[in-house]
């Protein structure tokens, strides 16, 4: 490659051979610095063609892994710039992806994913399965074709090993944080119950009205049943009464009758005989 050195083209030389011992020759002068500038010989648009090759269009969603961790990249709508979200597979899921999108662009109306065949995805679908395949982002009305790239199969000892490290992580996590854990469990319960006993309050009002109503309305019949209970036992009092001295009397007059006409019968026999 030549160098351009002000206004003249020059080559780089050869540096000095060292003297034969015993010879103590001049000491070379100490070499300013130089500043060197590359020209690039021919048609430019070569290079500019070869540069932008490898840079993905400014409208395309791609899929790249950094560190072990898969890296969304896409241009938000509004600010037309590019984004990068990082996916943690096994505990992001569809929606919280949709979500982190609408929190950094306020102009993201809607935002789903479908399959290639169309189909929506769930929300509760996570990462780590939507990055499997080849998927639809649609953003505003606008579908963007995301292809995902293949990774390879680990061995079986390998995914043995990932299974018996996460498992070991997931024992120190609970022994961890267990007593947080509870602690915010318990608050969330908490907070669930007084939620519900709002909801609640205006029916245990309903209930004490329509209770306290009941109790009137059966207390009023009660007394109205012992009423009629008693007019009831006084009438058949007073019937009963009316009958029985009625046969008293009819009775009576049978007695009185026999005795007459036994007397009658037995003076009428003294007589004759």
């Amino acid at each position: 490659m030549l160098l351009l050195r002000g206004s003249r083209w020059w080559r780089s030389r050869r540096p000095p051979m060292p003297s034969a011992p015993g010879r103590a020759g001049p000491r070379p002068p100490t070499p300013t610095p130089q500043v060197l500038c590359v020209k690039l010989c021919g048609n430019l648009k070569c290079y500019q063609a070869h540069f932008y090759s490898t840079v993905a269009p400014p409208d395309e969603v791609t899929v790249s892994y950094r560190h072990g961790l898969p890296l969304i990249t896409l241009t938000l709508p509004s600010r037309n710039e590019r984004c990068q979200f990082v996916v943690k597979p096994m505990l992001s899921t569809v929606g919280s992806f949709l979500q982190d999108l609408q929190n950094e662009d306020k102009g993201v109306k809607n935002a789903a994913i479908f399959t290639t065949d169309g189909s929506e995805i769930a929300t509760s679908t996570l990462m780590g399965f939507l990055l499997m395949d080849d998927f639809k982002l649609v953003i505003n009305k606008i579908t963007y074709d995301v292809q995902c790239p293949k990774k390879e199969k680990p061995s079986s000892e390998h995914t043995t090993e990932l299974e018996n490290m996460k498992s070991l992580v997931h024992r120190l996590f609970i022994a961890l944080h267990l007593e947080e854990f509870q602690k915010k469990r318990e608050h969330h319960l908490l907070e669930e119950i007084d939620h519900l006993k709002g909801q609640l309050q205006p029916l245990e009002q309903m209930k004490a009205k329509i209770e306290a109503r009941s109790a009137a309305k059966t207390s009023g019949l009660l007394w109205t049943g012992l009423a009629l209970l008693s007019v009831q036992g006084g009438a058949l009092a007073w019937l009963t009464w009316i009958i029985l001295t009625q046969l008293l009397r009819v009775g009576i007059f049978c007695t009185s009758f026999i005795r007459n006409q036994s007397n009658s019968i037995l003076m009428w026999y003294n007589t004759t005989s």
